[in-house]
C-alpha cells in the first residue's frame, strides 16, 4: 500500500495536503506538484516536502526549496526499483550512474572485467554481488540520495537512516507536523 503527502512550510506551520500519483511520471512532474503546494502558501521559496512510502518496504523524501532542484532520499533503493513509484525517484544522477550514453562495449564488461552474467572469478557475480536479485542491475540494496536534507529542519541523518516502519509519520512527528499529516491520511 502506497501512501504519498505533501508537507508545505508556512510562516504558521506545515500544511499538509494528500496526493495522488497516478498520473506522475517523472521527478519533475513531482516538483510541479509542490510548486502547486506552494502556491498555497504564501511565499514562493517555502519548503515543500513529499513524503512517499510503500508500507513497510521503503520510503522517500524529495525536498524542494524555491527554484533549487529537488534534493531526493530513498530508504531502499532495490525496494523502490520494483515499485512503479519508486522508479520516478531512482535517477541515473541519484544511483550514481552515467546518463545511458553508454557504449554497447562498455556494457558488456564489468568494472571487474568479467562479462554480463558472467561469474566473477572470486565468487561473486561481477559488478552485482550483494545486490538484491529482484532489482535492475546496478541498484543497491540500501539507501541513497540526499541523506541529510532534513538537518536544518530538526532531523538528523542518523534519525534518517534508523527509520524503518512508518517512516513517514515518524519524520512528520520530528518536524512538528505530525497533526496535520494525520489530517490528511
Amino acid at each position: 500500500m502506497y501512501f504519498a503527502a505533501l508537507l508545505a512550510r508556512t510562516e504558521d506551520g506545515w500544511e499538509a495536503s494528500d496526493t495522488e500519483l497516478d498520473d506522475v511520471e517523472t521527478l519533475d512532474d513531482l516538483a510541479d506538484l509542490a510548486d502547486l503546494a506552494r502556491e498555497a502558501t504564501a511565499d514562493d521559496d517555502e519548503t515543500v516536502l513529499v513524503l512517499l512510502e510503500q508500507e513497510g518496504i521503503w520510503y522517500g523524501v524529495i525536498r524542494i526549496d524555491g527554484e533549487d532542484d529537488p534534493r531526493v532520499f530513498v530508504s531502499n533503493a532495490a525496494g523502490a526499483a520494483r515499485s512503479a513509484y519508486g522508479e520516478i525517484l531512482l535517477t541515473p544522477e541519484l544511483l550514481g550512474q552515467e546518463p545511458e550514453d553508454d557504449s554497447a562495449l562498455d556494457s558488456l564488461t564489468d568494472l571487474d572485467g568479467t562479462e554480463d552474467g558472467e561469474p566473477d572469478p572470486a565468487g561473486g557475480s561481477g559488478a552485482d554481488a550483494g545486490a538484491d536479485p529482484d532489482a535492475p542491475p546496478g541498484t543497491p540494496a540500501g539507501p541513497v540520495g540526499d541523506t541529510e536534507l532534513l538537518e536544518d529542519l530538526g532531523v538528523s541523518e542518523k534519525q534518517l537512516l534508523a527509520l524503518q516502519s512508518d517512516a513517514v509519520n515518524e519524520i512528520a512527528d520530528m518536524l512538528g507536523a505530525a497533526d496535520v499529516l494525520e489530517a490528511v491520511r
